[in-house]
């Protein structure tokens, strides 16, 4: 029999109310412990842990409470994707001090949820959302607006943000949503103009898991799709049905949208896409630009919850006098906080939503002499009131035409937004200092005259070009620079960048090119610059080589919105002025104090020697006589393999962390090859650390995530040595194959090879075998001594003893901070009371029971290879047992000492009595 919920699922949108039979749809499969979080002068948040069944599925749940109110509205709150409930507690425990009963829960396949992903499907997730509601239907806390019909609202980051839009088309009981920086057509953002966005949709993978957590007709749509690098028919059809947009019109509930600017996963015109449909259904509508996004930056969390706050007391409390703020508002960045270097913020607002494209300027554009098919055009002049174009011609005379080449394999690709580094590149970008690259020959780049006064943007610039490729589609990026007078610095508003793929049938004639939408501003003297490039890093290319021609008919429409107010007038130049000189005059005096207090001269004595640590000691942050480090010194020499052990808290990562220049003592030194090691010394070139856990862009090849690591070091490119790293980690034919095909100890060595890039001298590897099965720590074990063998050295902090002593020459070992032992690994292992007997031939099972037998022996056993026995002594000496062992005949090749690391390492540790 077809649940209710099952049939709301398929029906129609209607506005009606209706019952529903919550004892049939929801199933406690455990029950929870009420849990009071206090809060001075709040009211006590109550929290209960439990697990209700949607289709048989455990969906792990939380929900949230205060104490008093009656009878209140209701709101579900939704995780990003690769996160869990966790992820949202502290925003649900506001929400519930504020007067809400607030409902988290893990999505299928994450968290201690059961089920596969099936990104928002309507029939998985998007149900499931339908049935935490009927549970809240039956909750004595929570208003209804009738029988089985709770007061709700849903919110959401990102995935959770999705289905907070999916539930208001799927299910008529939603009051009122807030998405946040999420999808309206996920086959839009994944596969935009049909070009195939590789390495977000490989991020979405691995954060999810994995292939085989998702639905087995996403992870076939996934592979076919990465495998050919081109999305089809099939794979749009899929991830539309399972987006917001395949119910656009019965979205029509309040709606506060509120987008990223930093976000080259879902842009802005994914929220312009969710504002005209929802707005075009009857309900009210705010959008919200804010700083940050998927790539990083701001995401103003605590602005934005006291915003989403406000939306659902106006929504669901019914709120009249609630502050929903602006019908539009957009964060804008400048300046920089002096006193903890965040970037400055303030809003500018409208009365209406101006969607991308109001209030066009236009700009014309010429190619520049990096292109050489460029011919000037004199018919076109720059309007000296704004820099942008006369209208003196038609498209045809004011044509610019340049060539593109596609390399073969797409690569290299020029480098814009960067999932993984897109945080650290966007905020730059939003401080006007940026990192984008394109090719000489993989581009085309066209410029307008510089601008005789500032211009803001906000929203999608757009040209009209004509294309024509040598052969099949033509596949191009592009993306408007921000270039300063001097023609050499230039800034990639937000590192965002468009996709166009124009096919046979739309090329040779003009076709209009939509950029990336952002807010930015010109500045006076600066020029605008549309390069259309051949490649990016984050999309799939065509891997066959090919050319395009490319002509510019028309100018460079900006819009921008003269409505926009800012949230406050300009400060006097001096309020700001002279604080920043105030810091330019501090970092000069700081570099001056630092030239006094000069780090140490280099000590010739030591310019062989890869590290001398002395004295070395750091305390605990806060602590006025606790020490993680203290009074810790040791030599390694060159070609030694260096183990560094002992038990957790023990110091060896704040050793490491000091070693590598990432902190500083506070007192001793460390002297690498005779220099001082301060952070960002100059040495520090000559030493290459692998971290357990290094991230690697799981669609490209083994050998492109390492080109693109050292292409990021700035360090010329055949400083790399990349054959002879990759020789000594042996990866072969894999190297070839994209990353995400590799095992974890393919991955390990790949790290590793990553560590060994340049071949520095010193190589430090933090537990390099964490997570290898025995063959593959086997193998790590040859490519550490293979890379010594060099003559170069290896440091090794690793918790499997049996492999340390099995790969080291050398140990230190450590134990609370302190220096326990330090020398050659057979030194130490070399006391004890084990001895190593050796024979000539097998020793029988009667002579080893009489071994066994002897006055002053504890134990005998076989050695492993056969030849010889490991003898415990308990009271008898080396002599005497010699004196025994040759009077039973035992055919002797040698007697000496023999410990196990473990042994040592325990007997080290506890101070000589294990």
């Amino acid at each position: 029999m077809e649940t209710s919920t099952a049939r709301r699922l398929r029906r129609p949108r209607a506005r009606g109310r209706w019952a529903a039979a919550v004892a049939a749809l929801v199933v406690l499969a455990g029950v929870g412990t009420w849990t009071a979080v206090a809060d001075d002068g709040a009211p006590t948040v109550h929290h209960q842990d439990r697990t209700i069944r949607s289709g048989g599925v455990p969906l792990d749940t939380t929900y949230f409470t205060a104490d008093g109110g009656g009878r209140r509205p209701a709101v579900l709150l939704g995780h990003g994707f690769g996160g869990s409930k966790a992820d949202v507690r502290a925003e649900a425990e506001k929400l519930a001090a504020d007067g809400y009963a607030v409902l988290t829960w893990s999505a299928r396949g994450f968290g201690r949820s059961g089920g596969k992903i099936g990104l928002n499907d309507p029939g998985a997730e998007v149900e499931d959302v339908s049935r935490l509601v009927d549970w809240l239907a039956a909750r004595p806390e929570v208003r209804l607006d009738g029988k089985g019909d709770p007061r709700v609202g849903v919110t959401g980051a990102s995935y959770g943000g999705a289905v907070s839009l999916l539930a208001a088309g799927y299910d008529d009981r939603v009051d009122a949503i807030a998405p946040v920086i999420t999808y309206w057509n996920l086959a839009d953002a994944l596969f935009p103009d049909g070009v195939f966005k590789k390495l977000w949709a490989g991020i979405f993978v691995s954060s999810g898991g994995g292939c085989e957590k998702f639905e087995p007709r996403l992870c076939a749509m996934y592979e076919r799709v990465a495998a050919s690098g081109v999305p089809d028919a099939e794979a749009r059809a899929l991830l539309t049905e399972r987006s917001p947009s395949a119910v656009a019109d019965r979205i029509d509930v309040p709606a506060l949208i509120v987008q990223g600017q930093t976000d080259s996963l879902f842009p802005l015109g994914q929220a312009d896409a969710m504002a005209k449909a929802v707005s075009g259904n009857g309900a009210p509508v705010s959008v919200d630009w804010i700083a940050g996004g998927h790539d990083g930056g701001d995401t103003e969390d605590t602005r934005v919850q006291n915003r989403i706050g406000a939306w659902f007391d106006r929504y669901l409390k019914g709120d009249r006098d609630a502050d929903t703020g602006p019908a539009f508002r957009v964060t804008r960045t400048g300046g920089v906080d002096s006193t903890d270097g965040a970037a400055l913020t303030r809003g500018a607002s409208a009365g209406t939503y101006p969607g991308l494209r109001g209030g066009a300027q236009d700009f014309a554009l010429r190619a520049t002499e990096a292109n050489p098919d460029t011919e000037a055009n004199p018919d076109t002049e720059a309007n000296p009131d704004t820099g942008s174009a006369s209208d003196t011609g038609s498209a045809a005379d004011t044509a610019d035409t340049a060539t593109v080449r596609n390399p073969a394999g797409g690569s290299p690709p020029a480098i814009s937004a960067v999932p993984g580094l897109g945080a650290g590149l966007s905020q730059l970008s939003s401080l006007g200092v940026g990192l984008s690259l394109d090719f000489p020959g993989q581009h085309a780049t066209f410029d307008s005259a510089p601008l005789t006064s500032s211009v803001r943007a906000t929203g999608t610039p757009t040209v009209r070009v004509t294309v024509k490729a040598r052969t099949g589609d033509a596949v191009l990026f592009g993306k408007v620079y921000d270039v300063a007078p001097d023609g050499k610095r230039q800034e990639l508003p937000s590192q965002l960048v468009a996709p166009f793929r124009i096919t046979p049938g739309r090329q040779g004639r003009p076709v209009e090119l939509t950029l990336p939408a952002v807010d930015h501003a010109f500045d006076a003297g600066h020029r605008l610059r549309l390069v259309l490039s051949a490649t990016d890093l984050g999309y799939a290319s065509p891997a066959e080589p090919n050319t395009y021609t490319v002509t510019v008919d028309g100018p460079l429409s900006v819009p921008t919105d003269a409505g926009l107010t800012a949230a406050a007038a300009g400060l006097p130049w001096w309020t700001w002025g002279l604080p920043a000189a105030a810091l330019v005059i501090a970092a000069v005096l700081l570099l001056t104090a630092r030239r006094r207090t000069a780090t140490p001269a280099p000590d010739p004595a030591l310019a062989g020697v890869p590290l001398q640590i002395s004295g070395l000691a750091k305390k605990y942050a806060g602590a006025a006589d606790r020490y993680a480090v203290k009074d810790l010194g040791f030599r390694v020499e060159q070609g030694q393999v260096l183990g560094l052990l002992g038990p957790n808290g023990a110091g060896k990562t704040t050793t490491l962390r000091m070693l590598m220049g990432l902190i500083t003592p506070d007192a001793g030194e460390i002297r690498v090859f005779g220099q001082a090691i301060r952070p960002g010394a100059p040495v520090l070139s000559r030493v290459g650390a692998f971290v357990e856990g290094a991230g690697f862009l799981p669609h490209l090849t083994g050998r492109a995530n390492l080109e693109l690591y050292w292409q990021a070091t700035g360090r010329p490119a055949e400083d790399s040595r990349i054959d002879e790293a990759l020789e000594i980690a042996g990866l072969g034919d894999a190297l070839a194959r994209a990353v995400r095909t590799y095992s974890q100890g393919m991955r390990q060595r790949l790290a590793i090879a990553q560590a060994m890039l340049g071949m520095p001298d010193l190589l430090i590897l933090d537990e390099p075998t964490n997570g290898l099965d025995p063959p593959q720590i086997r193998e790590m074990r040859d490519v550490m001594i293979r890379y010594a063998a060099g003559g170069r050295t290896v440091i090794v902090s690793s918790h499997l003893l049996s492999e340390v002593e099995q790969s080291c020459t050398h140990l230190v070992v450590m134990d609370r901070g302190r220096l326990v032992q330090a020398g050659p690994v057979a030194e130490i292992t070399g006391s004890g009371d084990m001895l190593l007997v050796t024979t000539a031939e097998e020793v029988t099972e009667p002579v080893l029971r009489k071994i066994e037998a002897l006055a002053g022996v504890a134990s005998a056993v076989p050695a492993e290879d056969g030849r010889g026995l490991l003898v415990r002594l308990d009271g008898a000496t080396t002599a005497s047992l010699v004196a025994d062992l040759v009077r039973l005949d035992v055919p002797l090749t040698g007697v000496g000492p023999h410990r196990r690391l473990e042994d040592a390492f325990l007997t080290l540790i506890s101070g000589g009595s294990a």
